[in-house]
C-alpha cells in the first residue's frame, strides 16, 4: 500500500491485497467515491453508474465536461438487457462474438433509467472488458461509468502509479493489475441507426465486425 497520507493502491497480485483491494474499491463505489481499475485496454476512472454526483466528480477529476459522455462497464452479457431500450439482433452478435474484450457498443439506453451520464442524447456506450479484476468489481457492484484514468488531455494511464500521479486524492482507491500493456483503444460500433456503423475502429477491425454481423459497415 502507498504512504498514509496518500488514497491506497493495492496489489492485485497479491492474494491477500487483492481482496481487501476489491472489498474497499466496492464499498467507495457505494458511497458514490471515484477507484481506479485495470482493464484490457488502459487503467480506468469508474464510479457507480447510477449515481450522477459521482458521475460528476468523475468529470471533475478528468477536468473534462459533459459533452463527452462516460461510457459503462458491465460485468456480464446479461446485465445489458435491463440497461438498453432492447438489444436487437446484431448487437446480440457482437456481444457473443467479442464480450469480454475490445469492442463497445452503442445503444438507446431505457427511459425508465435514472443516471446522468453526459449529453448522451439518450444513449449509452457499453462494453465488458477482459481483466479478472474489472470483471469481479463489477460483478459486485454493478454496472460502473468508466473513463481512461487521466485528466483530459493527457496520456491515459497504463499503471496504477501513473493514475495516481495524475488523479492523485480525487480517486479513494487504487487497484493496481500491473501494466495495461499496449494501450489499444475499444472499437465502438454503433447501432442506434437503421444501420450498423463504426465510430471508431480500435482492437476488433472492421473486418471482424462484418465478418460477424455478414455485411459491410462502413466506418464514420
Amino acid at each position: 500500500m502507498t504512504q498514509p497520507d496518500t488514497p491506497p493502491t493495492f496489489d492485485c497480485a497479491d492474494p491477500d491485497a487483492r481482496v481487501a483491494g476489491l472489498e474497499a474499491a466496492a464499498r467507495a463505489v457505494r458511497a458514490g467515491q471515484l477507484v481506479v481499475l485495470p482493464t484490457d485496454t488502459v487503467y480506468g476512472l469508474g464510479c457507480d453508474a447510477f449515481s450522477a454526483t459521482a458521475v460528476r466528480a468523475l468529470l471533475a477529476a478528468k477536468h473534462r465536461g459533459p459533452d463527452m459522455p462516460v461510457p459503462v462497464l458491465v460485468g456480464s452479457w446479461s446485465t445489458i438487457d435491463g440497461l438498453v431500450l432492447g438489444v436487437p439482433a446484431p448487437a446480440r452478435a457482437l456481444i457473443e462474438a467479442f464480450w469480454p474484450g475490445g469492442l463497445s457498443i452503442v445503444l438507446p439506453h431505457a427511459p425508465s433509467l435514472s443516471w446522468d451520464l453526459g449529453s448522451t442524447k439518450g444513449t449509452v456506450m457499453l462494453r465488458m472488458p477482459l481483466h479478472p479484476v474489472a470483471l469481479e468489481l463489477l460483478r459486485d457492484v454493478g454496472p460502473m461509468a468508466v473513463s481512461s484514468a487521466n485528466i483530459s488531455g493527457r496520456m491515459p494511464a497504463t499503471t496504477a502509479a501513473e493514475a495516481v500521479d495524475q488523479l492523485g486524492s480525487s480517486v479513494s482507491v487504487y487497484l493496481d493489475g500491473g501494466p495495461s500493456g499496449e494501450p489499444v483503444a475499444s472499437t465502438i460500433v454503433d447501432l442506434t441507426g437503421t444501420a450498423p456503423r463504426i465510430l471508431r475502429e480500435g482492437e476488433v477491425t472492421a473486418a471482424q465486425v462484418a465478418e460477424v454481423l455478414g455485411r459491410e459497415v462502413p466506418v464514420a
